[in-house]
């Protein structure tokens, strides 16, 4: 079933008002409250299915409380202002993008804006199961910092694209296709972006037998009849019988390419047919026809298509 973007905007000048407001969005309880004189908070918070983006900004008095949410794997990022957590011992470094702990955690903030993306923990530990080829992984976050620079500002980058989709007309959002392959590439982002039990697995050396090419071909005919359908590697690995660890080095033997990247050519190309036979007078878009095939970023398909077509999808539309 597609799920509406939900969308929200709330202003106020009421202190009260404002820490009530932030025990619905962070659970936080307890907050101290000071002076309503220069006081004003903004929260605008957009979200679908197990995916939501929030970002508060906090003028007026510092102000500090107790946070926890056991069922959301929340990650924030300061865009102004400061905000300090602990947790235990554990003192959360707020530089960058940081996950918030899951357990109870005391937090203190002044000036603060920030911007924080939740993922429903249930949803992040079945995928994190299905990629290791684990049933039995229990999925534990060990630190709050991403494991490297590099895969922090990957993280904070995919947010802000994020944000935008959110923003954007529901004619691309509310593809079933689109929402899907956004919520795993969420997912499998957070996973390699800050330390956990998944990853430790996967540092793993697993023997696995050198799989035949009928493992292969199963994965192939799999892509090729569900192409328009929300699959990823767990659904293709489950398919062909093989590990999702395992799978991919076979393919790339096989077919010089990986599974995922199979899947985005044969996607590339059903885009293609699409514009070739659309009507461009009719109102059809290239940004809906990529949306159909899961390409979320404009400037992504269109790089990949001019690539792989020599001209812009716009120029293959109005042919």
């Amino acid at each position: 079933m597609v799920e509406k973007v939900q969308r929200s905007v709330f202003d106020t000048r009421d202190r009260a008002e404002g820490l009530a407001v932030l025990e619905q969005v962070y659970a936080v309880q307890g907050a101290r409250r000071g002076s309503d004189e220069d006081f004003a908070m903004r929260v605008s918070a957009a979200g679908v299915g197990p995916v939501s983006l929030e970002r508060v900004c906090w003028q007026g008095a510092p102000a500090g409380g107790v946070g926890e949410h056991p069922g959301v794997l929340r990650v924030g990022q300061v865009l102004g202002g400061s905000v300090n957590v602990s947790s235990g011992r554990d003192v959360v470094a707020c530089q960058g993008p940081f996950l918030l702990p899951r357990g109870p955690y005391l937090s203190w903030w002044e000036g603060l804006d920030i911007l924080s993306l939740s993922l429903d923990a249930a949803v992040v530990q079945d995928q994190a199961r299905a990629l290791s080829g684990s049933e039995t992984l229990r999925l534990e976050f060990t630190g709050a910092g991403p494991v490297s620079p590099a895969l922090g500002r990957y993280w904070s980058v995919g947010v802000t694209h994020l944000s935008r989709s959110l923003q954007s007309g529901d004619e691309v959002m509310i593809n079933p296709l689109l929402q899907a392959e956004m919520t795993r590439s969420l997912v499998t982002a957070l996973l390699h972006t800050f330390p956990n039990s998944f990853l430790e697995r996967l540092r793993a050396p697993v023997p696995e037998p050198r799989p035949g090419s009928r493992g292969v071909r199963r994965a192939v005919a799999f892509i090729e009849a569900h192409l328009g359908e929300p699959i990823g590697i767990a659904e293709i690995a489950a398919a062909a019988r093989m590990s999702p660890r395992g799978l991919p080095a076979a393919f790339r033997r096989e077919q010089g390419t990986t599974p995922l990247g199979y899947l985005r050519m044969r996607r590339l190309e059903a885009a293609h047919a699409d514009l070739v036979a659309a009507d461009p007078t009719a109102g059809v878009s290239v940004a809906v026809i990529a949306a159909r095939w899961g390409f979320a970023h404009p400037g992504r398909f269109a790089a990949a298509y001019r690539d792989r077509y020599g001209q812009a999808p716009s120029a293959t539309l109005h042919t």
